[in-house]
């Protein structure tokens, strides 16, 4: 079918009409790939591994980026070389998950494997392993995490996935824009782990990567089966920075509005914190985070018949070597049952003290239990609990302290000064892990412990001569200084540090003192816990005790001390960090002015450069800035921002069908007149949908050409009177398309080439596909009522039934898997009911 064009006499005769014809049947030429698949290749790659440097600080150093790296080059080469080949989709997605396989097992089950990169039964037993530490990190650790290779190894196997799922959004799927969810899934852990954020390093490479993804969608054809992104013209460019620039600026902007993000502009000083902090103590070294960040989650309450209030200790740190410091949870010696126990050594000391504490650990979540050293037994606890013997502390078998309730039982020496400076003799009776010097001490630190226990004869003294020290003036309590010089965390080289700057937090005290004390022959370990706390005001009655006074601790009192052993004596506590804990009456002699203060007031707490203030015995937490006492003034500022939030997700939810619609609609038009049969194609599905949506969906048999003329008769493009001529030609000039691309003459030959070389008549101009559609809905719009244009815009029927489908695709396939099921059933039991017959009958 062809529409000529209509001659015209007077002065519009010499000027070319406008005709609404079927395009020319495009020749037959063959694909060529091109650079197209490495150049996107690349981009997914940089992509992907950009956005992956944001995760240092999550893991500590640089030593799991090389394994990262490799990784998702080779998965993003492998799915390159697969399309360049011209594979099909799910072949190339298959080649992705399959090279990620034979990467992950080369580099991490070389030896447990076949060749070293075929998996084995081996491998997997190793696989187990592996997943079981990472977890173990995960749920034990807190950031920066030491980078073993459990850890890795879910990192690599996570960011390779990424790869596959960028790839198939940018290419097969042609929604390169949509492909930035997956470099976002990587920005969220850094976001909501780190205190700096993703940092701006990473960040800048994802959006590098994220821009180089859509260029080159926009730059390449992708598939050949659709115009998706292929136009090369200069306005291309201006919408992809256009796009980009809008992206970076709410990047920048939306922060400010959604509540989570705090501490500043994103990327280098927020941080996405939506659930807050953690309520459980993490048993790693590096304190920092919970204590930068004061919420006061993880709240413990207790009551104990001790003359004041108490630490309560978790864990302890013993053994220093290398740059990551963790305790030892010794599987192996750890006793289950916490009914009775027996600190293994002797205590010589004339009058021991008894005492009762009762707890109650609320939503405190952690896999060991809080307790005042030194435990004989505790009761009432629920689950299987496990003791160390070294060290005492107590750790779930195969429950977690939430929601616990239970009384500790526990004995102390009473200590004097006098009796720590008469305990002069060799140690004996307990592991050489907690005498050992650790290796590769840095001279500062082996030189400050000479020059400050100098002339101290005994170990008493020695350790007093290292607590006063660190007490001095010549150090200051600080929670940024250590992260503004890159000194955050734990091990022998920040140690170092922490002694030039003269400026941390409690971890750096703790570590330098106990580091120190080993130097000097004195066996130590670091303790993990609760300083004391604060008053609630409340008693509570425990049986045989009468009514005993009530305090409470949270993540704000998260504390680290060291711990020396005195023979006859035990382990005993020290307190060398300034302004947190208390002193002991024992370790309090001869100490320099300034230094300590007990931690009934948080005001230290709150992270400042400035001087931290003196002790106010009594004294109720600070207020949190944007909170009063009771909390409703934060809540009431918070309000706006969640409904804001709320808003725009509501917003966004229901701007969504027609999104989708209107970008569905731009890729299948988004090409030349005379882009051949695909446009046809693209055109055609347009026409089809664009009917569905104002209600005039096609029938399943029925046939494009009884479709269109349906369509034209039916009154939703003006009537068959020709009130609305131009939709209905331009309705039936599409159709002309398609119908001849579908079942018109083989491209090549001569019929099609002098199509191909006469269109229409001479100097007529065809209109382009995106014309004669737009000509199409203007026409439906017109002759159709509010109701159906609102719904056809905003809930486009040809969008919510492809979303219909797929929701429904899960049952439908249960639904097929059952009926298969139930015809092999009926099919056996046909075949065993006719055996039966037959043998009865025979």
């Amino acid at each position: 079918m062809t529409l000529t064009p209509q001659r015209h006499s007077g002065p519009e005769a010499g000027r070319s009409p406008e005709v609404l014809a079927p395009s020319p049947a495009p020749a037959a030429q063959p694909r060529r790939v091109g650079a197209q698949p490495w150049v996107m290749a690349a981009a997914v790659a940089v992509s992907v591994a950009g956005a992956a440097l944001g995760l240092n600080g999550v893991l500590r150093g640089w030593a799991w980026y090389m394994p990262v790296l490799t990784t998702v080059c080779v998965v993003a080469l492998a799915m390159a070389v697969l399309r360049s080949l011209r594979a099909q989709p799910f072949l190339v997605a298959l080649g992705g998950f399959a090279s990620l396989v034979f990467i992950l097992t080369f580099t991490f089950f070389r030896r447990d494997s076949i060749a070293g990169f075929i998996p084995s039964g081996d491998t997997m037993g190793q696989l187990g392993r592996y997943l079981r530490r990472a977890s173990e990190t995960v749920l034990a650790e807190s950031s920066p995490v030491a980078p073993n290779a459990g850890i890795v190894l879910v990192t690599c196997a996570v960011l390779g996935l990424v790869v596959i799922l960028v790839d198939a959004l940018a290419v097969p799927l042609g929604l390169p824009a949509t492909s930035g969810l997956g470099l976002l899934a990587i920005l969220v852990v850094p976001a909501m782990v780190k205190p700096q954020s993703v940092g701006l390093l990473g960040f800048v490479a994802a959006a590098a990567g994220y821009l180089m993804i859509l260029a080159c969608s926009q730059w390449f054809a992708p598939d050949n089966r659709t115009t998706a992104d292929t136009a090369r013209n200069p306005g291309q460019f201006r919408r992809a920075a256009l796009t980009g620039g809008m992206a970076l600026v709410i990047t920048l902007l939306l922060p400010l509005a959604v509540p989570g993000f705090d501490q500043g502009t994103f990327p280098q000083g927020s941080r996405l914190n939506p659930w807050g902090s953690a309520t459980g103590l993490n048993p790693m070294i590096s304190l920092g985070n919970s204590l930068r960040s004061p919420s006061g989650d993880g709240r413990i309450t207790y009551a104990s018949s001790a003359s004041r209030p108490q630490y309560l200790r978790s864990v302890t740190v013993d053994r220093f070597d290398g740059d990551s410091w963790s305790p030892d949870d010794r599987d192996a010696s750890r006793r289950v049952g916490v009914g009775r126990m027996d600190a293994g050594y002797e205590i010589l000391a004339d009058e021991q003290v008894r005492q009762v504490t009762a707890i109650n650990t609320g939503r405190f979540t952690s896999p060991y239990l809080p307790v005042p050293y030194a435990p004989d037994a505790v009761n009432g606890l629920d689950g299987r609990w496990s003791w160390d013997p070294a060290t005492l502390s107590i750790k779930g078998v195969d429950t977690n302290s939430r929601n616990q309730q239970y009384v500790v039982q526990s004995t102390v020496p009473r200590l004097t000064p006098e009796l720590l400076a008469q305990s002069s003799e060799p140690v004996r009776g307990i592991s050489e892990e907690f005498i050992r010097p650790p290796n590769n001490v840095p001279d500062i630190v082996r030189t400050t412990a000479d020059t400050v226990t100098e002339g101290s004869r005994t170990a008493y003294a020695k350790a007093m001569a290292i607590q006063n020290y660190l007490r001095s003036v010549e150090f200051t309590y600080s929670l940024q200084s250590p992260v503004q010089g890159g000194y955050d965390g734990n091990g022998l080289s920040v140690l170092a540090d922490f002694l030039t700057e003269k400026s941390g937090y409690c971890i750096h005290f703790a570590s330098a003192m106990a580091v120190m004390a080993r130097l000097e022959g004195i066996p130590s370990r670091i303790a993990v816990g609760y300083a004391p706390g604060r008053s609630t005001g409340a008693t509570v009655s425990v049986p045989g005790q009468g009514a005993l006074s009530e305090y409470e601790v949270d993540s704000r009192d998260a504390h680290a001390w060291p711990e020396l052993y005195f023979q006859g004596l035990g382990w005993v506590a020290f307190e060398p960090t300034p302004s947190r804990g208390v002193v002991p009456d024992y370790a309090s002699q001869a100490s320099t002015a300034g230094g300590a203060s007990t931690n009934e007031n948080n005001d230290d707490l709150i992270p400042s450069n400035a001087a931290t203030p003196g002790a106010t015995p009594g004294a109720t937490p600070a207020p949190l800035p944007g909170l009063d006492s009771s909390g409703e003034a934060g809540r009431a500022q918070r309000l706006p921002l969640y409904g804001f939030a709320g808003i725009l997700l509501l917003a966004l939810l229901a701007a969504s069908p027609r999104m989708v619609r209107t970008g569905l609609r731009s890729r299948r038009l988004r090409g030349s007149p005379s882009a051949g049969g695909d446009t046809a194609t693209a055109a055609w599905a347009e026409l089809r949908d664009l009917a569905t949506d104002y209600g005039f969906a096609p029938g399943v048999s029925e046939t494009p050409r009884h479709f269109s003329g349906r369509l034209r008769e039916s009154g939703a493009l003006g009537g068959p009177d020709g009130a609305d001529e131009a939709g209905a030609r331009a309705a039936a000039s599409l159709t002309a398309d398609f119908e001849r691309q579908q079942y018109g003459r083989p491209a090549g030959s001569p019929e099609s080439a002098a199509t191909a070389e006469h269109p229409v008549a001479a100097g007529a101009f065809v209109a382009s596909a995106a014309d004669r559609i737009a000509r199409v809905q203007a026409s439906l719009r017109r002759h159709s009522r509010l109701v159906q244009r609102l719904r056809a815009e905003w809930l486009p029927p040809s969008v919510m039934n492809r979303w219909g489908h797929m929701a429904s695709a899960p049952f439908r396939a249960v639904a097929r898997t059952a009926a298969k099921l139930g015809q092999a059933a009926a099919r056996s039991w046909r075949t065993v009911r006719d055996g039966l017959r037959r043998l009865r009958q025979g």
